[in-house]
């Protein structure tokens, strides 16, 4: 607990493992230190925000957990009984088929909880559970919590200023102000270890109220001088640690408001669970070994099938968390999940695939676009790709074709994919599925609709457009469209995963103006400066001009249509003569297809690089 700004974030980043950079001192679990990757796999962190999938009802986002985090050799039923548990134990059985974007605040503070309460975790962590919720809502969430304290996991989270009702509801405090520990044990113990400082509490004032506005310098500068109390071990003469058996001693203490913690059942354990040495750096985490003791269901089944306790610790949980020297660094990383590689990517192809149907920013009004505005030029240039006298319009309207392709590839996935990167991040830091898993099911699910849309367009416009009537060419002007379109759409991945939404909304169409600039339309290539033409090669839409016209009027297309009545300047009896004037007569089409190919690769790969550092940042 602390004000804002005092470091519990941070601090609660460092022990889920999710800050490891600038970071000194040590980690240890259970006097041993800690293996990160072991350790994040029995753990959970549910952060402040509740980033969740808004196209997914309840209990589809509940079997996409249970299908990733569960074992494969445990049975659909099982499984399903294991969620309807957990929906039923959190309150969620009404809202189980309402679409998460329509779940009140606490029903999705509550769906976020029980998404990693599937495999049952021994140590959970909360950033700020509380935050946004109104009074009842936050009472039913620390309820929740320390039933699952009780229940035999050990539960940390950060809170910022709690009621008195729910400030009693904790077993083991830890003060933070200005990044330093002003207190640490019970909550019983704050008040007297206070007043020890000459810092009396008033009569029916909330110890957290008054905690905090000590914390804030309310009453002058008292943080150095606690912070020396705390580290030479002042509040620890104010904790009166006693000893539980069973759930119904732990029930019936809590009922009278005398709950202090142990390591059998509490939310952080006793004074000596958490320890900082503000001499030497050094951070010691305990974790339970044991659980209360308390009967279990199916949600306290070991999620292999066996009949041990989840809720229970395994007696070899030292090994299991601490630190293994005969672990195999070289790992393959699908193997350090629940699951393997090929489920996670079944799973995750189905729930990606589902998301984009429902969405209708990423289906019903891109098809409504393509249909409309492929009409619009169709009719624009009603029959305009036979005549002579008419070919710089065809060239206008193939550019077009490739601008509209690529803006409407590009600015979809520019908007949509920085929101979900917070929900990847979140899965994957708390070892839900791997970044290849992920990444090869979201490039395969938005693949089909990402040619169909293309080829919807193209299909019109060719033929209102009175194009060449050679299959093969109509074939060739479709591939690059599409080809087109799976690269724009790819640099918008990339942009995506790379920056911030409000930055990403920017760079999408400030990065399609050089594509534009130098595709070969407004200028065409010799008569670009010299010291500029490279920047040609690196535009992926100069390589769709040039191979749609060469589809369209190289491969010794036939002469072209001379209208008689309309003389012009301009009259171009065959389909080089109209190469020749664009200066794209020595373009070649396999190269041209090559070179997209390669942009759509190259752009991929950079996608899922950035999207690799972006998890070793956090």
């Amino acid at each position: 607990m602390g004000p804002s700004g005092a470091g519990k974030s941070s601090l609660m980043d460092i022990l889920a493992g999710y800050r490891n950079k600038c970071v000194t001192g040590d980690i240890l679990v259970n006097a041993k230190e800690r293996d990160l990757r072991k350790f994040r796999k029995m753990s959970c962190y549910i952060m402040q925000d509740d980033h969740l999938l808004p196209h997914l009802s309840v209990d589809e986002s509940m079997m996409c957990s249970a299908n990733l985090k569960l074992t494969e050799k445990m049975s659909m039923e099982d499984k399903k009984l294991v969620v309807e548990e957990i929906l039923s134990t959190l309150g969620l059985m009404e809202a189980r088929h309402t679409r998460t974007n329509n779940l009140s605040g606490g029903q999705r503070k509550r769906l976020s909880i029980a998404l990693e309460l599937v495999n049952n975790p021994p140590v959970m962590f909360f950033d700020e559970p509380t935050s946004g919720l109104d009074s009842a809502s936050c009472f039913q969430c620390l309820s929740m919590l320390k039933t699952l304290a009780q229940e035999g996991r050990t539960v940390i989270c950060t809170i910022h200023q709690p009621s008195a009702k729910l400030f009693e509801m904790f077993d083991h405090l830890y003060i933070l102000a200005e990044g330093q520990c002003i207190y640490q044990g019970n909550v019983q113990g704050l008040v007297p270890y206070l007043s020890s400082q000459n810092l009396i509490c008033p009569a029916y004032h909330n110890p957290a109220d008054y905690v905090m506005e000590v914390a804030c310098g309310e009453y002058g500068d008292m943080v150095p001088r606690l912070v020396v109390a705390t580290k030479h071990g002042k509040a620890e003469q104010f904790q009166k640690i006693k000893k539980f058996t069973n759930c119904e001693k732990v029930q019936h203490d809590l009922k009278e408001s005398d709950l202090t913690a142990n390591g059998k059942a509490s939310s952080v354990g006793d004074g000596n669970e958490t320890a900082t040495n503000q001499s030497n750096g050094h951070l010691v985490t305990k974790v339970n070994g044991q659980g209360a003791g308390c009967d279990t269901t199916l949600l306290s089944k070991e999620t292999d099938g066996s009949d041990n306790t989840a809720l229970k610790l395994p007696a070899t949980s030292d090994h299991d968390i601490s630190q293994d020297s005969s672990s195999d660094e070289e790992e393959v990383e699908c193997h350090t999940f629940a699951t393997s590689c090929l489920t996670q990517f079944k799973v995750l192809f189905v729930r990606t695939f589902m998301s984009i149907i429902r969405d209708t920013t990423l289906t019903r009004l891109r098809l409504i676009s393509h249909l409309t505005v492929g009409i619009l030029i169709g009719l624009l240039y009603l029959n305009i790709g036979n005549e002579s006298s008419k070919a710089f319009n065809n060239a206008g309207c193939l550019f077009f074709c490739m601008l509209f392709l690529m803006f409407t590839a590009l600015m979809p996935t520019v908007l949509t994919f920085p929101m979900e990167m917070a929900v990847f991040v979140r899965e994957h830091l708390n070892y839900w599925y791997s970044l290849k898993a992920y990444y090869l099911a979201k490039t395969m699910a938005d693949m089909p609709f990402q040619i169909i849309f293309p080829l919807v367009y193209g299909s019109i416009v060719y033929w209102m457009t009175n194009q060449p009537s050679d299959f093969l060419r109509f074939v060739m002007f479709l591939t690059l469209s599409t080809l087109t379109s799976l690269v724009a759409q790819s640099l918008g991945l990339l942009i995506g995963a790379a920056t911030s939404l409000q930055v990403a909304v920017f760079l999408g169409p400030v990065t399609a103006i050089p594509i534009l600039l130098f595709s070969g339309f407004f200028v065409t290539f010799d008569t670009m400066p010299k010291y500029l033409q490279w920047l040609s090669y690196a535009s992926y839409g100069r390589y769709s001009f040039e191979g749609v016209l060469q589809a369209i009027y190289g491969f010794d297309r036939e002469p072209l249509v001379s209208n008689l009545k309309e003389q012009s300047m301009f009259m171009f009896h065959s389909g080089e003569d109209v190469l020749k004037e664009l200066d794209v007569e020595n373009a070649k089409f396999y190269i041209d297809f090559i070179v997209l190919v390669g942009f759509f690769i190259l752009l991929r790969l950079a996608c899922y690089l950035v999207l690799r550092w972006k998890v070793k940042v956090h």
